[in-house]
């Protein structure tokens, strides 16, 4: 597996210890956060998505692979956690995908993906 970035690694660790400070300190003030296709542009509106839809529905991930493209590391990872499964496969796999700039993450696309051909 790729080694990944510390910031991605400081953001893993921040969410499956649901520490929202913790997690919004990986990100820059200007940050882009896509989920479900939603935007959430900025440190106060992810900072809402992270205390709703990640601590507050007490997501954790555990990592099952990583690999780098160009300045995106893309981590899947199987989710757990409060939220309502009905209708999501089981296990939950989503995808990561980390962009980095210096020591900040400065977008992060989650989304649930199946390979191509």
């Amino acid at each position: 597996m790729t080694e990944l970035p510390t910031v991605v690694n400081d953001f893993i660790n921040a969410g499956n210890a649901h520490d929202a400070d913790g997690m919004l300190a990986t990100f820059p003030d200007d940050a882009l956060v896509i989920d479900d296709q939603r935007t959430f542009w900025g440190k106060e509106s992810i900072g809402r998505f992270v205390d709703k839809e990640i601590v507050g529905a007490k997501v954790t991930m555990d990592v099952v692979n990583v690999r780098r493209h160009y300045d995106t590391w893309i981590v899947d990872a199987e989710l757990d956690g409060t939220y309502d499964k009905t209708g999501l496969p089981d296990p939950l796999v989503l995808s990561y995908h980390f962009t980095v700039t210096g020591d900040k993450i400065t977008t992060l696309m989650i989304l649930s993906t199946k390979p191509g051909y």
